[in-house]
């Protein structure tokens, strides 16, 4: 098993950022990579950002694209999500997963990012 702790969400006027963070425990040598997600109300999950901990690559989805950024430290198990120019559609819970074998397996509470016009 894997545990996951979100913190940093929070309420921001648009046009402000945020960062969130991702602590990650126990089974965590089997994990080869971190995402995030979000989930708006009425909406489906979608994927935010992904980091892979053996190349260090990372990927966007397209509607955060050039605004997010996703970095992570796998020596302490750590990943974050630099929000910047935040705008009201970026409103939703965003929960942090670990990936195992191509598959995000555990997924932490969720954090609540609030974005006000």
């Amino acid at each position: 098993q894997v545990q996951l702790v979100e913190s940093g969400g929070g309420l921001v006027q648009a046009g402000g950022s945020l960062r969130l963070s991702c602590v990650a425990s126990g089974r965590t040598s089997s994990v080869d990579g971190m995402g995030w997600f979000r989930q708006a109300p009425g909406k489906e999950r979608e994927i935010v950002a992904r980091i892979l901990w053996s190349s260090g690559s990372t990927g966007y989805g397209d509607s955060v694209r050039g605004r997010f950024t996703i970095s992570g430290d796998k020596a302490t198990n750590t990943v974050y999500l630099q929000m910047d120019r935040l705008k009201p559609d970026d409103t939703g819970v965003y929960y942090c997963a670990a990936r195992i074998m191509n598959t995000y397996e555990f997924w932490g509470q969720g954090t609540q990012v609030t974005v006000s016009s």
